[in-house]
């Protein structure tokens, strides 16, 4: 429900004033509003990262560790955890946007179908010095890499655990495989979006460009409802039903 509340979240900062665009023949934001629209899409994609690392971290302990869940995941740590999720994103991005907002621009045209920090810098006069951009945006790629390896750390010895027990695979297959799904469809959306934005090449066909730069909005809010949904015994009856799958 979290996920899907970031991921809504998310895509309402991007398609209303995208929507606007299309029944408009001037495509234009004010820069006031480019700076809000970059940091809300990516404060709540971090956060999105953020409680899906402590996600895998609570199916460790409930699998492998089951005896200490309750005494690890009490009400203050986890209460720490949530906060740690939403206001560790958060701080980041209004740093980035705030240095970035007292930036002085040479050009107003932005190679993309919304507004991001990093290509908001790169319009940067000369004259203005970004080293400490690209400091912190390297220091933000590790904190998030150091995020996904606190996942990797948790789903081997998720994998260890289970597969000597039928109850254990049980118990991966319901709550881990959703939860995998979800994560590597937006680790592989986010990670090559950032990719392609730091290191793409520029000759790249208008059309993929675009597509590269809203694939995370699109295809992770779509997966998430229905890897989650479809445990839920009442909607995969109902999509089954739809499928023509005779349900025993």
């Amino acid at each position: 429900m979290i996920m899907d509340n970031i991921s809504m979240i998310t895509v309402l900062s991007f398609y209303p004033k995208f929507l606007l665009d299309l029944l408009s023949s001037s495509h234009v934001i004010s820069y006031n509003g480019c700076l809000v629209q970059a940091f809300v899409m990516f404060s709540f994609a971090c956060s999105d990262l953020s409680i899906l690392s402590v996600m895998a971290y609570d199916r460790y302990l409930a699998i492998c560790r089951p005896l200490r869940y309750h005494s690890v995941m009490n009400k203050h740590r986890l209460s720490l955890l949530v906060c740690f999720s939403w206001l560790t994103p958060f701080s980041i991005q209004a740093v980035l946007i705030t240095l970035t907002s007292r930036l002085m621009l040479c050009s107003d045209k932005i190679q993309r179908l919304y507004c991001v920090n990093w290509v908001i810098v790169l319009l940067a006069c000369p004259s203005n010095n970004t080293t400490v951009h690209s400091i912190l945006a390297y220091l933000t790629i590790l904190v998030y890499f150091l995020h996904g390896l606190v996942i990797i750390w948790s789903y081997i010895y998720l994998v260890r655990t289970c597969r000597g027990s039928m109850e254990n695979r049980k118990k991966f297959m319901q709550t881990c495989v959703p939860h995998l799904t979800c994560l590597l469809t937006f680790m592989s959306s986010i990670v090559f979006d950032t990719m392609y934005m730091r290191f793409g090449s520029k000759n790249t066909s208008p059309s993929l460009q675009n597509f590269i730069a809203i694939e995370f909005l699109i295809i992770p809010p779509i997966m998430n409802p229905l890897m989650y949904g479809f445990k839920l015994t009442k909607v995969r009856n109902k999509i089954l039903y739809y499928l023509n799958v005779k349900i025993k």
